[in-house]
């Protein structure tokens, strides 16, 4: 019989393959419209390479009237014929994405006719790929901020709400600038709740949030702001195009991969071991600590009582929570989370689990999470790193490094944010 480690990595596994951007590209292909003149490929994100690699697969019927220009992390370049590849830093910006963003902007889309369709190819991450400032905004602005939103505990909607709002790309200028052509976006989601506008802050959607509501978010979280950034937000000269403009009529936009598909698939899996599972949200936020304390009270409840739901059994979620990093180490919300629920459980002898992000990196590590067990408390004590000293210095990558509990995928190639099975055993 599989161990509880072989058992959710099966279920990470699992998770991952349905959201494997080549697949989901190729089940999409047949739905692209008619196009008299050219497929222009633009893109942003951890996933954005590996699908403009499958369009080129699969879009043969174009044939040499394809071309364009995406933009992935470093790591995450697949090769491509027709389409320019480009690798830029993530998730703090740098001057790579800004040229290859000006470049997609001023070149990439100049000449476009109504003949001419412009497919969209979106990811988790392609906010601070596709880095072009708004007139009067640096990249060393947008480099300050990106460190201190990330750094402050902001949610992934309140962090793209700032990104919009100082962007000449991001909040749907993107795609403006497509027109005349039509317009397709293919998305894959890493965002809670899966609203197309919110990934990668929506280059290719209207938005409804407002300079204001930048403002509001930078002001919740202390964030000092430079003078150029604070006039650009009070002016309004960051306004993003809004639900209802025309530009957009003839937008056709569909997610190819979610976070549910991920968490469904791994069900699957389960059921195939034999076990029951429990997908509890797909769309889950707050701080990771206190997620993992929640979580780690279900899980005990159904250990000790068999409620609400009977042992064996796995409980999955997902979504995106966030780390308020005041120690000295990285953060990672998947480890942190671990942490946390591992102080939670006391080293309950039947409770398992694995929290990772799907696109292999947590945080500012380049591990994609880890796995705990009943022993991992005593394991952290004896090896000089007890839990709770770990959680005040946000270093649970430190940890599960040295325990060797680590979980090393390399880029996935794709991102439906983060993953999190607990295992509790008959």
């Amino acid at each position: 019989m599989p161990s509880p480690r072989e058992q959710l990595t099966a279920l990470f596994n699992a998770a991952l393959a349905a959201a494997d951007p080549a697949q989901r590209v190729a089940a999409a292909i047949d739905s692209l419209p008619p196009v008299r003149g050219r497929l222009v490929v633009i893109g942003a994100g951890k996933a954005s390479a590996a699908m403009a690699a499958a369009v080129e697969r699969h879009a043969g019927a174009f044939g040499g009237r394809i071309g364009g220009l995406v933009i992935t992390r470093d790591g995450h370049g697949v090769p491509c014929q027709h389409i320019e590849i480009v690798e830029a830093a993530h998730p703090v910006p740098d001057a790579r994405g800004r040229d290859a963003a000006q470049r997609m902007r001023d070149q990439t889309l100049a000449g476009l006719t109504e003949n001419d369709l412009v497919l969209a190819l979106i990811s988790g991450g392609g906010s601070a790929l596709l880095a072009l400032p708004a007139p009067g905004i640096t990249l060393e602005h947008k480099q300050q901020l990106s460190r201190a939103l990330l750094a402050s505990g902001a949610s992934i909607s309140e962090i793209n709400c700032v990104r919009k709002h100082l962007s000449a790309l991001k909040g749907g200028r993107l795609g403006r600038a497509c027109a005349p052509a039509r317009l397709v976006t293919w998305l894959i989601s890493d965002v809670p709740g899966d609203d197309p506008s919110l990934i990668a802050s929506g280059p290719t959607l209207p938005d409804a949030t407002t300079c204001a509501d930048a403002l509001a978010v930078l002001a919740r979280y202390a964030i000092d702001l430079p003078d150029a950034v604070r006039a650009h937000l009070e002016s309004g000269a960051g306004e993003t195009p809004k639900p209802g403009d025309p530009a957009f009529a003839q937008h056709t936009v569909r997610c190819l991969a979610t976070p549910r598909m991920a968490l469904d698939a791994a069900a699957d899996a389960a059921a195939r071991m034999g076990l029951r599972a429990y997908v509890l949200s797909d769309a889950i936020e707050g701080e990771s600590r206190e997620v993992a304390r929640v979580l780690g009270a279900i899980a005990l409840q159904v250990a000790g009582h068999a409620q609400p739901f009977a042992p064996p059994c796995v409980l999955l979620s997902g979504g995106e929570t966030t780390v308020t990093v005041r120690g000295a180490g990285c953060g990672g919300r998947n480890v942190e989370f671990l942490v946390a629920l591992a102080q939670t459980l006391r080293g309950h002898p039947r409770i398992h689990a694995l929290a990772a992000d799907t696109d292999g990196i947590d945080g500012a590590a380049e591990l994609a999470g880890a796995i705990i067990g009943p022993d991992t408390a005593a394991r952290a004590r004896a090896a000089g790193r007890p839990l709770r000293a770990t959680l005040d210095a946000n270093d649970g990558h430190g940890l599960f490094q040295a325990l060797g509990d680590s979980l090393d995928t390399g880029p996935t190639l794709t991102n439906v944010n983060d993953f999190r099975a607990i295992l509790i055993t008959g």
